[in-house]
């Protein structure tokens, strides 16, 4: 997907109207159209990235506290009891628009979303091998 192809950038040119939360230089909030629950906010660089990974470290600096001061404005104005900060990589995971962005999802007690996380055991040896393979691309 290119710039000019990206929804996430033309909301950040202002040609797609949004309801903006919260704005900088470098990055911008807004409320999802398709939520998961009330007030569910998304956070984006201007600029266009498609993943995470191709964010430059500087753009991820000044993400970060973008971040934090958003979750804190949703959980409050949501009287949430928490939150759910998600970062999607790819169709496989769940990822639609191919600009990095992050879910900021404020979360009741018993809501339901996310109710199981399908966590499992290693078997024996098998957290060695991974842990050898991820450092090896490091």
């Amino acid at each position: 997907m290119s710039e000019k192809d990206c929804i996430f950038c033309k909301i950040a040119a202002g040609a797609i109207p949004s309801a903006r939360v919260y704005e900088t230089d470098d990055v911008f909030a807004f409320l999802d159209i398709g939520p998961v629950s009330d007030g569910h906010t998304l956070v984006v660089p201007k600029k266009h990235y498609a993943h995470l990974e191709d964010c430059p470290p500087e753009l991820l600096a000044a993400i970060g506290p973008v971040l934090g001061k958003v979750a804190k404005a949703v959980v409050t104005a949501m009287a949430a009891d928490g939150y759910n900060i998600l970062c999607n990589r790819g169709k496989a995971a769940g990822q639609v628009v191919e600009h990095v962005h992050f879910h900021v999802i404020p979360r009741k007690s018993g809501d339901g979303v996310f109710h199981r996380w399908p966590a499992y055991e290693y078997k024996p040896g098998r957290i060695e091998e991974l842990l050898k393979k991820i450092r090896e691309k490091l």
